[in-house]
């Protein structure tokens, strides 16, 4: 399950804050974060198709992706993880190559983008799963915002989960609505706390990205 939380544009000292989970199958080669070859942009690599889920350019564009969970693919669809790179080597502006995206979107597995240029303060997010509102993009308002395996920041049927097997033998069951709606309050909680102060970016990688707590039957 991918999963991230992020604030935009709504604290004094960052104008961006991201914390953000790939789910991968641990098969799957992948480079960790660095710089790449031609030394403009930073971020993980999928050595399998040549994409990425969460990279940034020297110039403040930033990129980062989740698939939109579903039970039938496109056996040969394009790659998602390569939307993040072309528009990181764009000259566009987020919402110019949201529009071309829209044209081809149907190309595509389905696919939770988010575009920001955070020298020009513009983030859009774009899906190609949009709900009955037909809304493919939309401009990110300021605040905060989660963004899993579904649209963002929807408020997923409690009583929806996901069974299957990892690696053909283990059973697991996961919860989406109670991970990133623990997220979100968790993550509110801490920015409550610091306020307009800095904030102990370890320390909430720890506490929030890495809890581990497992809920209740009930609650889900």
């Amino acid at each position: 399950m991918c999963i991230a939380v992020f604030l935009w544009q709504s604290h004094r000292i960052y104008p961006f804050i991201l914390l953000l989970n790939r789910d991968e199958y641990l098969s799957r080669p992948t480079k960790p974060l660095a710089w790449w070859e031609d030394g403009e942009i930073v971020g993980g690599r999928d050595t399998v198709a040549g994409g990425t889920w969460l990279a940034c350019t020297k110039h403040g564009r930033l990129a980062f992706l989740t698939n939109f969970r579903e039970l039938r693919c496109i056996p040969d669809a394009k790659s998602r993880g390569d939307l993040p790179v072309r528009f990181l080597h764009s000259k566009k502006n987020p919402k110019e190559f949201a529009e071309n995206i829209v044209k081809e979107a149907d190309q595509y597995n389905g696919f939770n983008l988010i575009l920001a240029d955070l020298c020009s303060k513009t983030m859009v997010y774009i899906t190609n799963r949009p709900k009955e509102n037909g809304k493919v993009m939309t401009e990110v308002s300021p605040g905060i915002h989660v963004l899993s395996n579904s649209n963002l920041d929807a408020p997923w049927p409690k009583e929806w989960t996901f069974h299957g097997k990892r690696n053909g033998q283990v059973e697991y069951t996961i919860n989406q609505t109670a991970h990133a709606e623990r997220l979100r309050h968790n993550f509110k909680e801490v920015l409550d706390k610091y306020g307009e102060s800095e904030l102990p970016i370890k320390v909430m990688v720890e506490k929030l990205m890495r809890d581990t707590t497992k809920d209740e039957e009930r609650a889900l």
